[in-house]
C-alpha cells in the first residue's frame, strides 16, 4: 500500500475539522458574539458605536466575524467588516471566514467574504491548505467556481502533498459534484501534472478509482 494511502486512511476528514460554536458556547455569548450569532445587525452597530472591539475572541479564538460565518449571517458579517473587523483573522483551528463559508457550501457568503477583503490565498487549517482545497475536497463546485473567479491559487500544495485537484479526485466520490469541481479546476488552468508525494498524478488517481468522467476531463488537459 502506498504511503500516501496509508496517510489518508489514518486522517480525519481534512476539511471537516472546523468547530462551530457549541450550544453551550452560544448560550454563554454576550456582546458582539451574541449579536453575530443571532444576526442582530442593529445591536452589532450599536455595540460598535459604543466602542466594542470588532475582533474580540471567544475561548476558541473565534471573532464575531467567524461566528457570523458559522451562523451564515451575511448582513452581520458586512456590518462587522464595515467597522474594521479583520476578515483574514484565523481562529484557534486556523480557519478564516472564507474557509468556514467554503466548507459550509455557502456560495453567497464566499462571494461576500471575498468582496469584504478576505484573501483567497490565505493559508488555513492544520493542513496548510486553502479555502479552494477545502471546497474541492467536499465537491462544493459553486464555491470552487467563485473562489477561482476571486483569484484563489489553483496549484497550492498543502502539507499532505495534495492540490485542490488531487483532493477532488482522491477524497471525492467520483459523483457529479466532484466531477464538476474537477472540470472547473481544469478549465481554469490547474496544473494536472502535479503529483502527490508518491509521484501519482491526478489522472493516475482518477484511473485507479475508475472515475471515468474525471479521467476524460483530466486526460484532455494532459493532451
Amino acid at each position: 500500500m502506498r504511503a500516501s494511502m496509508i496517510l489518508f486512511l489514518c486522517l480525519p476528514i481534512t476539511a471537516g475539522a472546523q468547530t462551530a460554536p457549541s450550544a453551550a458556547e452560544i448560550a454563554a455569548y454576550d456582546g458582539l458574539h451574541a449579536a453575530a450569532q443571532s444576526g442582530d445587525v442593529s445591536t452589532i452597530r450599536a455595540l460598535l458605536t459604543k466602542g466594542a472591539a470588532p475582533d474580540a475572541r471567544d475561548p476558541a479564538g473565534r471573532t464575531p466575524a467567524h461566528v457570523a460565518a458559522f451562523a451564515s449571517h451575511d448582513a452581520a458579517l458586512r456590518a462587522l467588516a464595515a467597522a474594521g473587523a479583520d476578515m483574514n483573522a484565523l481562529e484557534d483551528d486556523r480557519y478564516d471566514v472564507l474557509t468556514i463559508a467554503a466548507v459550509a457550501d455557502d456560495p453567497e457568503m464566499v462571494s461576500l467574504a471575498l468582496e469584504l477583503g478576505n484573501r483567497p490565498d490565505l493559508i488555513t487549517s492544520v493542513y496548510d491548505g486553502t479555502a479552494l482545497i477545502a471546497a474541492a475536497h467536499l465537491g462544493h463546485h459553486d464555491v470552487v467556481r467563485r473562489l477561482i473567479a476571486g483569484g484563489a491559487p489553483l496549484d497550492h500544495v498543502n502539507n499532505l502533498g495534495w492540490t485542490a485537484l488531487i483532493e477532488a479526485v482522491i477524497l471525492g466520490d467520483g459523483g457529479p459534484d466532484h466531477v464538476q469541481t474537477v472540470r472547473y479546476l481544469v478549465e481554469a488552468g490547474a496544473d494536472v501534472t502535479i503529483p502527490d508525494r508518491d509521484g501519482v498524478t491526478p489522472l493516475q488517481h482518477a484511473k485507479s478509482r475508475q472515475y471515468q468522467k474525471m479521467v476524460d476531463i483530466i486526460a484532455a488537459a494532459v493532451n
